[in-house]
């Protein structure tokens, strides 16, 4: 049913938010059978690309990292991942009073995982780690991503869409937060406590 969800969100989203609403998802369903396989896909991917094929700024030479290094880092994201949906879904629940909604937190985690969903898959591109494709591929992926917020909010929230609108604009601030919050805390890790050694080309 996840995989079907997840599909006409792409093809249909304003019917299928509906779909989604109408499954009272569990938080430990969400979290251990969609988010734990989600975050794996970024994760795994960056972590294959740059230890077996290595990473580049512009096209140039190509820089690995070692396994050794590269491998907590990779777990560390995966962590980071489930905190960062977890932290975003309970942001919703706490802000949905004011805009008129009165759902649960399990509605709300629902909503954050399948409107993440395109930033998700969006790290296959971790397995070709160039910076220009990776960031091409990143802000469509976002671009979708906040058109599914704007689509989901008044179907699982069930609010009017003016309310929505606002609603969905606060939502994409906390997202945003989040975002730079989970890179400036990478950056931290890898300076400190998971430093990165590489390898060469």
């Amino acid at each position: 049913m996840f995989l079907q969800h997840m599909m006409g969100v792409f093809y249909h989203p304003k019917q299928e938010w509906r779909s989604i609403r109408n499954e009272h998802y569990s938080a430990m369903h969400i979290f251990l059978a969609q988010i734990s396989v989600l975050a794996a896909i970024p994760a795994i991917s960056l972590f294959i690309g740059t230890t077996q094929i290595g990473w580049s700024l512009g096209g140039g030479e190509f820089v690995q990292l070692s396994v050794a290094s590269a491998l907590p880092a990779a777990l560390a994201f995966y962590v980071a991942m489930w905190v960062a949906v977890g932290f975003i879904a309970w942001s919703i629940h706490w802000m949905e009073k004011t805009y008129g909604g009165n759902v649960t937190y399990e509605e709300c985690l629902a909503l954050t995982t399948f409107t993440a969903t395109p930033l998700f898959l969006s790290g296959l591109a971790g397995l070709y780690p160039m910076l220009w494709f990776n960031v091409i591929v990143g802000m469509i992926a976002l671009s979708y991503t906040v058109y599914l917020l704007y689509t989901g909010v008044p179907e699982i929230m069930q609010i009017p869409e003016d309310r929505a609108f606002f609603f969905s604009t606060s939502i994409l601030t906390v997202g945003l937060c989040v975002l730079v919050g989970l890179i400036a805390t990478t950056v931290i890790l890898w300076s400190t406590l998971v430093p990165l050694s590489y390898t060469g080309a």
